[in-house]
């Protein structure tokens, strides 16, 4: 599998803004148990979907003059574990294990002719400390943009610029954003990648659209866990392959 990398809206090592927004209250000293460390953590990647009918309004700021961007630095994951879902895989770091709850299968299915509601999850790993999550979720493209057409390439929502107001929450502080082509059978598949800090929490999401859904990979974990692991992480999610 082939990667293209291209555009980027400014250089990697810089964020934007210095100051993140805090919009939540900081962890006590109490001793908390894994389940409660995973929902946590998973806490600023969920709530990016926790409202689609409302797309993040937000513009966040560019540089004046952005600079070429530089390599990204990934690791090779095949000798990963490949996990296959509903029109999706994607490589699961060593030693991550599968977090899925019993009412993350069971939801999308409806009763008696009710409305069904969306899983919030397709996939979701964590580490083994609950720390470090890698999740994916599948949304049809006219719940991130009003639109009356179905998108079906993620180009559809605009430009990595444009779609960054869907992405990415309003006062997180952007490190990294850039287009990712990936050469497949016929022809190549434009992904978007953003990386970004919310609440002392560092993210990386890939996100593409195939067939009227957007499917996002993201991995999320604290900022002093990404010093020594945000390569892993990071590579994880950019593994999101559509099939």
């Amino acid at each position: 599998m082939a990667l293209l990398l291209s555009s980027s809206l400014h250089p990697p090592t810089s964020p934007l803004n210095p100051k993140l927004n805090s919009l939540s209250t900081p962890l006590s000293n109490a001793v908390i148990t894994k389940r409660q460390l995973i929902i946590n953590t998973t806490t600023s990647f969920s709530i990016i979907f926790g409202a689609q009918q409302n797309p993040v309004p937000q513009c966040l700021a560019q540089p004046s003059n952005p600079s070429k961007p530089s390599a990204l630095n990934i690791a090779n994951t095949k000798a990963w574990f490949q996990f296959y879902g509903d029109g999706f895989a994607i490589r699961v770091p060593p030693e991550f294990e599968d977090i899925m709850e019993p009412e993350d299968f069971n939801a999308g299915a409806s009763l008696y002719g009710d409305k069904a509601k969306p899983r919030p999850f397709a996939a979701r790993f964590a580490s083994t400390d609950g720390s470090e999550v890698l999740s994916v979720v599948i949304r049809p493209t006219n719940q991130l943009k009003i639109t009356f057409l179905e998108a079906q390439e993620i180009t559809d929502l605009g430009s990595i610029k444009d779609a960054a107001k869907i992405f990415v929450p309003g006062g997180a502080t952007l490190y990294n954003a850039r287009t990712i082509k990936i050469k497949e059978d016929e022809g190549f598949k434009t992904y978007y990648f953003y990386e970004f800090g919310r609440d002392e929490q560092h993210i990386a999401i890939m996100a593409t659209v195939n067939g009227g859904k957007a499917i996002i990979a993201g991995t999320t974990a604290p900022q002093s866990k990404w010093d020594d692991d945000g390569v892993k992480l990071r590579s994880a999610a950019i593994s999101l392959t559509v099939l």
